[in-house]
């Protein structure tokens, strides 16, 4: 493991200007997301360096992980602790590409659709499978999902 990804750099050198500025949230929002980075990293049979897209995807996972304990939180009525997975995730947010909006991924996903040739929801894999390279990071997983639903008009 010799060179980092530019966006692992990136995230370091955020950690190290964070502990500088004494800014807790952020440093311990990064110090986690670098250690699920190189637990990923030494994940599998040989260690590897992650590319900027692997990275990107370890962030995306862990602000999923943020969003939904914020939700399960806030329906537990523990809004202090719904705050803290939420400042958690703002930091994340700022790692990741910009989100689609619902209209846009309509689009995308209608385009999906008209490119596979797909009529039916039986054919709901090929079209997501021509879609989420489309819009890595710019979208969960559920929402394409949603978004290949309704363009099949299911």
């Amino acid at each position: 493991m010799t060179e980092l990804s530019d966006l692992k750099s990136t995230l370091r050198n955020d950690l190290q200007d964070a502990i500088r500025a004494q800014d807790k949230v952020r440093s311990a929002t990064l110090r986690m997301v670098l250690t699920a980075v190189s637990n990923e990293e030494v994940s599998g049979k040989e260690a590897r360096v992650l590319s900027d897209e692997d990275v990107l995807k370890v962030v995306t996972k862990e602000a999923k992980k943020r969003r939904e304990a914020a939700e399960a939180y806030t329906g537990a009525g523990r809004h202090e602790l719904a705050d803290v997975e939420l400042a958690e995730l703002a930091v994340l947010e700022g790692y990741l590409p910009r989100q689609l909006d619902d209209a846009a991924l309509d689009e995308l996903a209608a385009a999906a659709v008209a490119e596979t040739g797909a009529s039916s929801m039986t054919q709901m894999g090929q079209v997501m499978k021509v879609l989420q390279p489309k819009v890595a990071g710019q979208a969960e997983g559920g929402r394409v999902a949603a978004a290949v639903r309704r363009a099949l008009g299911a």
